[in-house]
Order: structure tokens, then sequence, then C-alpha cells
């Protein structure tokens, strides 16, 4: 009964963090519902670059890869073997899932770095990437947490949930709180390292805008791709442990 009532604290605890505001937010109103406006403009846009990439990729391949294709073809193999390193042979189809994780990741981190939002004028608020946003980090943390339970009960049915008292019934407080903080994790590991970084760029940009917040802004450029391949790492991770038992 404890087990339980401190997975529920868990999970509203999850749910209050959500609510979370670091600085002014630009809203709209859906009857009832208040929607951050902000994040889906710019997932919009992300989402948008992601297609007009892919169907550029798939339009007209040739025989003899162009550079373009190249560069397609290496990321679609680099996504693959993260996916067959930590799920195992089982991969193939996990590889949708895995690459679009990375894929939204890490455009979305990039285009907090790369694209000029703040010379878009908003009533209240400014526009940034996605991933600074707890909700949005909330929301991917737990469709990977969907994925791996479905993972598991397809693979094994309901001998899934043995893998709770495994090795030892001793455990299985333990193995059940596990699963209520791999989202919590996950989601706040990109949430703070994004907003980290964006808020360091800022202060020094306000106090030094020459030449010094120029080193920060690249090196927020490679911490932006560590962290989607972090999360999807770590996501192909735990659907392969749930496909192959307790370790």
């Amino acid at each position: 009964m404890n087990v339980l009532l401190c997975s529920i604290k868990t999970l509203e605890g999850l749910y209050d963090i959500s609510g979370v505001e670091v600085g002014q937010h630009f809203y709209w109103q859906i009857g009832s519902f208040q929607v951050h406006a902000q994040v889906l403009i710019t997932s919009w846009v992300v989402i948008a670059i992601l297609l007009g990439s892919a169907i550029i990729a798939v339009r007209n391949p040739q025989t003899i890869p162009t550079d373009g294709q190249n560069f397609f073809e290496y990321v679609l193999e680099f996504i693959r073997d993260v996916s067959k390193t930590q799920i195992g042979e089982e991969y193939g189809p996990w590889v949708p899932f895995i690459g679009t994780m990375f894929l939204f990741i890490f455009v979305s981190n990039w285009s907090g770095a790369l694209l000029p939002w703040k010379i878009i004028q908003l009533p209240h608020g400014e526009l940034a990437a996605p991933t600074n946003d707890i909700n949005t980090t909330v929301a991917l943390a737990l469709l990977t947490s969907v994925a791996y339970f479905y993972a598991g009960l397809t693979k094994k049915g309901l001998g899934y949930f043995g893998k709770y008292i495994q090795p030892t019934p001793i455990l299985l407080p333990i193995n059940i709180l596990e699963d209520f903080t791999k989202p919590l994790s996950l989601s706040f590991r990109l949430f703070g390292n994004i907003l980290a970084d964006e808020l360091v760029v800022v202060v020094l940009v306000s106090l030094v805008p020459s030449v010094v917040p120029i080193p920060v802004m690249f090196l927020g450029l490679f911490t932006s791709g560590i962290q989607a391949l972090i999360f999807a790492t770590l996501a192909a991770a735990y659907i392969g442990e749930s496909m192959e038992g307790h370790h």
C-alpha cells in the first residue's frame, strides 16, 4: 500500500511539474483549456522542417547517392545502429520510434540556438525551443514509458510483470518505483539542460554582446545534439530491457 501511495504521489508530482514556468509564456485559450501557443508554433516549425527534409530525401533516390542522399542515409544508419545496440536483434520495428524521438529532439534543441525567434513579436512571452518547456519533455518521456510497456507486454504478455519480483520479491517496491522515476528523470534531464543553456546564452549576450557568447553558443549546439542522443539511447535501452527482462 505504501508503494502504491508513493507511486501515486510521484505521478501527481509529475503533473504538478508540468505547470512549472520560467519567464512569460504566450497562451491560447481553447474552451476551458489553456494551451502553450509558443510551444505549438515552434513544434509545428520543427515538424515542417522534418517532413520537408524527409520529402526531399525520398523524392528522387539515386543508385549513386548524391551528397544530400548520403547525408540522409548516414542519419538512418546511425539511428539503426543506436536501436540495434540497445534493443538487440528485434530492433527493426522500433527504428521509426527511436528515429522520430531523436530527430524531433535534435531539431528542436538546435532551433532554439539557430533560429532568431526573438524577431517575432508576441503579445506575451517569446518563442523558443519546444524542449525548453517541461510540458514537451514530460510528454516525450511518457511516450517512451508507453512504448517500453507496450514492447514488454507484446513480447511476453502478462508474464512481463514477473520482472517486478526478479531477482527476488524483496525488490518489488524498488522495481515498481523505477517505472515511475524513469519518465521523471528523462524529462528533467532534457528540460534542465536545454533551459540552462538558453539562459546562459541570454545572460552572456546581455552582459557581453560582442564575442564572448559565441563559443558558448557553439558549445550549446554540441550539448543539444548530445542530449538528443542520450534521450534516444535511453528510450531504446528501456525498450530493450522490457523485451529481454530484468537486468
